[in-house]
């Protein structure tokens, strides 16, 4: 996100007036917390996460414009674009680059190349013939159509995204491949539009860091997990000693950075959904103070 200006104030200091995502916020919030300003500073002090309806629209106004910068052929790598793919040196740490070529089957080439994910859940999720799997915040359906590819078709793969403009993609990169186990369904991941016990494996792609509610996300997947099923996520992991300014800027938010859990956070967070065998094993570093991670658990066989 382009870096917004306007006149400083006595209220914030400037580091917490950065974190203004719009020019009305930001007069908002360094005049005085009761204007409504949405960085929540008042005489100087700091509050260190924003609400979850400010950060589920911001999340879904950014990749809203991804999708459609994709549907143009517009490229998304850059910083300055709706969602970039590139760490602070230029490094490709996003999207297609991460998929060996024999990791994509199934896919489209245009599904693939829109990837704005952190891995390849498909590649550790141990996918089955006739299994259904879900997989949360499907952008524009990579992940989904490998899966489904891989499941057979006895086996089913679904995905959910709260964004149309993805869901229209993925739609298209389906019928392209000509995939007819796959469904594409609207929702958010914190609710998840399906019954308990209805799916064999959870997968996603860097995006339950987007949540601001991540223990409420890994309950619902403990929910609609069937006894046994699992849990294989490429997700982003802060590291301890992650600064405050980073967490508290929502614009790095939808670049997979501010909301992300630290490796005690999330085994924490799996733990109370009240799934078990849980791994997090580090892949590569996204950022000087976090990094991409493959984090696996299952749900408990019912006695």
């Amino acid at each position: 996100m382009a870096e917004l200006t306007s006149p400083t104030s006595s209220c914030c200091a400037p580091d917490e007036q950065a974190t203004c995502c719009e020019p009305s916020d930001k007069q908002a919030c360094c005049v005085t917390s009761a204007a409504g300003g949405s960085c929540g500073c008042s005489g100087g002090s700091k509050t260190a996460t924003a609400p979850e309806p400010e950060i589920r629209e911001t999340v879904r106004d950014r990749y809203a414009a991804a999708a459609r910068a994709i549907a143009e052929n517009q490229s998304t790598s850059r910083g300055c674009g709706p969602v970039s793919t590139v760490d602070s040196h230029g490094k490709q740490v996003f999207g297609s680059t991460l998929y060996d070529a024999n990791e994509t089957a199934g896919a489209t080439t245009p599904a693939v190349q829109a990837s704005l994910g952190c891995g390849v859940p498909t590649a550790v999720a141990d996918l089955r013939e006739g299994e259904t799997v879900l997989d949360l915040g499907s952008g524009a359906g990579a992940d989904v159509l490998i899966s489904a590819r891989r499941v057979g078709p006895a086996g089913k793969a679904i995905g959910l995204d709260m964004t149309d403009e993805m869901l229209a993609l993925a739609r298209q990169n389906a019928q392209q491949a000509g995939a007819g186990n796959v469904e594409f369904i609207k929702g958010h991941i914190e609710e998840i539009p399906l019954d308990d016990d209805s799916v064999d494996v959870v997968i996603s792609n860097c995006v339950i860091n987007l949540s601001g509610d991540k223990p409420r996300v890994l309950k619902e997947v403990a929910r609609v997990l069937r006894p046994g099923g699992r849990f294989a996520v490429s997700d982003i992991i802060a590291d301890p000693e992650m600064d405050e300014a980073t967490r508290r800027d929502l614009a790095q938010w939808t670049g997979c950075i501010a909301g992300a859990l630290t490796r005690q956070e999330f085994e924490e967070a799996l733990t109370g959904a009240g799934l078990t065998d849980i791994e997090i094993r580090e892949t590569h570093r996204v950022h000087e103070q976090a990094a991409s991670a493959i984090v696996r658990a299952s749900k408990p066989v019912a006695a």
